[in-house]
């Protein structure tokens, strides 16, 4: 057996169908490592709702090293300089580690391969963004012609099976305990309820992908229905690498066949917001589109409407019911996100970055490639993206995609309301006493809008 190596974890979670996991236990004496870098990301270190996810996500993961003969060493601080004190306090000779493709994570990779024997191997995505090119043999910018490639290639590589053991070094080196880390609030504990819906983890991905199963053929009507179970859950756990888009695709194309269609689309999405960061690496702050002006409000009036937005007292329920879900329990509906960016975006005129910020403190699965490529979609400022004009109207939205049930959840002053008018209370005079009155009404929101980016 060889000297010992370095297993680097971040965005992979996980055990099974992970390369450097797999490569990394062939025949070495294995030291599995994550590091909390809160330093090289910048202003993008993990949110809040992120620290809450990752606490037990590692815990979960040194449980399930623990059982094959290992553990997971935590270190904290600059994470190429944290790799390079390991590899000098232990001798390894080479550290292994899945590609990221987040900007940071790019500079880390480069740094470490400067100096070290870093292997580096694909597996957090369907295909790596280098692979999926035109017939010319160009990035593709625009969605649909990139899913298509995509499919071409498709089916990927079975999954395979976590190494039933792992091999342990003669000694291991200095490891901080997670909960020194403080990842988990608790003045106040605003996230004590995001143990009642959440279970990070592979075995707790490999639940909610079963338990989604039986609604995958619905998805692609189910998946617009706030009050509906048509979601799989399964957003957070990707994020976070504790399952493989590989398992998911398998699992989902064997159950539907074709009519898993929809959602894989959805996680080829996942996909295609990775090949973008890694052409735009500043996509999270610049616009995607050249020539894209809006001439955004940021007087105190834009400061007022926007800690409306953050707590969900906008006077728009679909809105309000989202913002509220989001702030309980580090996730919202796909549907109801897209609405209540527009709203921000345009009915009150801030910047889509104000809002992209938001979602990154805030929810379990925030991810630098999606979270910027949903936000500029919307805002109409991305490379392939929804134009500025096309402005969702909340009202209608929430109407035709039945929210009435789920606004009754997060909006309990509301529920009392019959679903004729539980959409716009306001607008049908029974509005209760305690629910504010909308910021903008939606025509003079719309006309203001369009205004403003001319």
């Amino acid at each position: 057996m060889i000297d010992s190596v370095l297993l680097w974890f971040r965005q992979d979670l996980r055990l099974s169908d992970q390369a450097a996991v797999i490569v990394a236990a062939s025949g070495a004496r294995v030291i599995p490592i994550y590091v909390l870098d809160d330093d090289t990301p910048g202003d993008w270190r993990i949110g809040g709702a992120q620290r809450w996810w990752l606490h037990h996500s590692l815990d979960a993961l040194d449980k399930a090293l623990r059982e094959r003969g290992s553990r997971l060493i935590l270190r904290r601080g600059r994470a190429a300089e944290e790799l390079a004190r390991l590899a000098r306090e232990t001798g390894a000779e080479r550290i292994h580690a899945l590609r990221h493709y987040e900007p940071w994570w790019q500079e880390v990779q480069d740094t470490l391969a400067r100096e070290h024997d870093l292997c580096l191997y694909d597996g957090n995505y369907l295909a790596a963004p280098y692979e999926v090119l035109s017939g010319s043999g160009s990035r593709y910018r625009i969605f649909t012609p990139w899913w298509r490639a995509l499919k071409q290639q498709m089916p990927p590589e079975r999954p395979r099976h976590a190494p039933a053991h792992i091999s342990a070094p003669s000694r291991w080196p200095r490891s901080d305990a997670l909960s020194d880390w403080s990842l988990l609030p608790t003045r106040p504990d605003w996230a004590k309820a995001f143990g009642e819906r959440w279970t990070p983890g592979e075995e707790g991905a490999r639940a909610a992908l079963t338990h989604f199963l039986p609604y995958l053929e619905d998805y692609g009507e189910a998946r617009n229905l706030p009050s509906e179970k048509g979601s799989s859950g399964l957003s957070p756990h990707l994020h976070f690498g504790e399952i493989s888009p590989t398992t998911v695709w398998y699992r989902c194309a064997g159950k539907a066949h074709g009519k898993a269609e929809p959602f894989l689309r959805e996680v080829g999405w996942r996909d295609f917001s990775a090949n973008v960061i890694d052409q735009f690496p500043d996509y999270a702050h610049s616009n995607g589109r050249d020539g894209y002006k809006v001439r955004w409000r940021t007087d105190k009036a834009a400061e007022a409407d926007f800690a409306a937005w953050t707590k969900g007292r906008t006077g728009y329920p679909i809105v309000d019911a989202g913002m509220r879900q989001l702030w309980a329990t580090g996730w919202m509906h796909n549907r109801v996100r897209m609405i209540a960016a527009s709203f921000l975006i345009k009915h009150l005129l801030i910047d889509w970055r104000r809002g992209e910020r938001w979602f990154w403190d805030t929810l379990v699965d925030a991810d630098y490639g999606n979270n910027s490529q949903n936000w500029q979609w919307v805002a109409g400022s991305g490379v392939d993206s929804s134009p500025f004009g096309r402005i969702m109207a909340p009202l209608v939205q929430s109407t035709k995609f039945d929210a009435a049930g789920y606004i009754r959840e997060w909006v309990p002053e509301l529920a009392g309301l019959k679903d004729d008018v539980i959409h716009d209370p306001h607008g049908a005079e029974c509005a209760p006493e305690d629910y504010p009155e909308p910021l903008i009404g939606h025509r003079a929101g719309r006309e203001r809008a369009l205004a403003a980016a001319r």
